[in-house]
């Protein structure tokens, strides 16, 4: 029997929908590796949070949450034109695919762009650990250690908004050539489960880090 789709088929696949399935499963394989390593990061700041928690909430202080506020409203309204992206590839709908593609970059780069914003002003206050680190009381080097894990947290999850901006564009121009189809969607599909991994990874990581010190803002 003749392989169907042969366009886009692999040749170790038999069919389209076999090689979905086979693609859907690597992905989820490599999904459940970042979870673990994300999850170790979890694992070492709650365990530090529960030691230090008057000074982790002293940290988180000095976070900016209208600017955290506003990136979780971004990513949130991305993963949406993300799933529409999507819907309209099983649609075979170029125009709209195309059109929720480059919204979803755009709100990509603007969380982007707002980081980069909320990092500029950790360096203008001297808060970045490392040398230039400046902070008064006794309890700077715990202070410190709460900015350790800001940016290795949000710099890690920064660098997975990066490279999904860069496969949506690879996406887009695909998606402009008329390469996805109701028959054959799998990559958009694949694309969608990442952001929304990442999206989900900043939902936890937005009350983590700038919520916990909000008691004191009033202080």
């Amino acid at each position: 029997m003749a392989k169907s789709h042969s366009a886009v088929l692999a040749h170790h696949f038999d069919s389209v929908e076999q090689q979905r399935e086979a693609s859907s499963l690597g992905m989820w394989i490599f999904l459940v590796t970042e979870i673990m390593f994300f999850g170790g990061l979890f694992t070492g700041y709650v365990v530090y949070r529960t030691i230090y928690p008057g000074v982790f909430a002293e940290g988180s202080h000095h976070l900016d949450i209208t600017l955290g506020g506003i990136n979780t409203v971004v990513l949130i309204t991305s993963s949406l034109t993300m799933a529409l992206a999507v819907r309209s590839a099983q649609l075979s709908n170029r125009k709209s695919l195309v059109i929720f593609l480059i919204l979803t970059i755009l709100l990509g780069l603007t969380f982007l762009g707002i980081k980069l914003v909320e990092y500029g002003h950790k360096f203008r206050d001297h808060l970045v650990p490392g040398f230039g680190f400046s902070y008064p009381g006794p309890e700077a080097g715990h202070v410190e250690l709460f900015f350790v894990f800001y940016f290795f947290m949000t710099g890690l999850h920064a660098l997975h908004m990066v490279a999904g901006v860069g496969v949506l564009t690879i996406l887009l121009i695909l998606a402009g050539r008329g390469f996805f189809s109701a028959e054959y969607y799998t990559p958009m599909e694949l694309a969608g489960l990442y952001w929304h991994f990442v999206d989900i990874v900043w939902i936890f990581l937005f009350p983590l880090l700038y919520l916990i010190g909000l008691h004191l803002k009033g202080s």
